[in-house]
């Protein structure tokens, strides 16, 4: 069985409990990325905050929560930062060229109505009763 692929916010969705050993994911000021601590104390309800006690002995208050990972899941979370990373800027790439040509995006929006009656507006499909619905109102209103 392969192992399980983790992603960043699934290594980081625990709140940290006080005496949990931790590694930072993000370069402070004046503490660098991968330092080892210990959380001393965890504060907030909808912004999690920590003091941690490095190992160096100095205490290191108000780190988020999204710079911190804990210790055993350190090396899980660079590999999934580096992947996340990558799946970014394909997409971005494809976005890229996807935007440079006109004719796939009419061939996609002429695929996705097609057949149905549906119209599509923007790359939103409408459906065919809402235009049955618009085009009864104009004869209606003799326009």
């Amino acid at each position: 069985m392969p192992p399980k692929v983790f992603t960043t916010s699934q290594l980081q969705a625990r709140t940290l409990k006080r005496g949990e050993r931790v590694r930072l994911v993000s370069e402070l000021p004046g503490v660098p990325q991968g330092t080892e601590g210990k959380v001393a104390m965890a504060n907030g309800f909808t912004w999690n905050r920590y003091w941690v006690r490095l190992v160096d002995g100095r205490v290191v208050g108000h780190i988020d929560h999204d710079d911190l990972v804990r210790t055993r899941d350190y090396e899980r979370y660079l590999v999934a930062r580096d992947r996340e990373a990558e799946e970014a800027e394909l997409a971005a790439l494809v976005a890229a060229e996807a935007a440079d040509d006109p004719s796939a995006d009419a061939a996609a929006e002429a695929e996705a109505g097609e057949g149905t009656g549906e119209a599509v507006v923007n790359g939103v499909p409408v459906p065919a009763y809402l235009l049955q619905r618009s085009a009864d109102a104009r004869t209606r209103l003799g326009a």
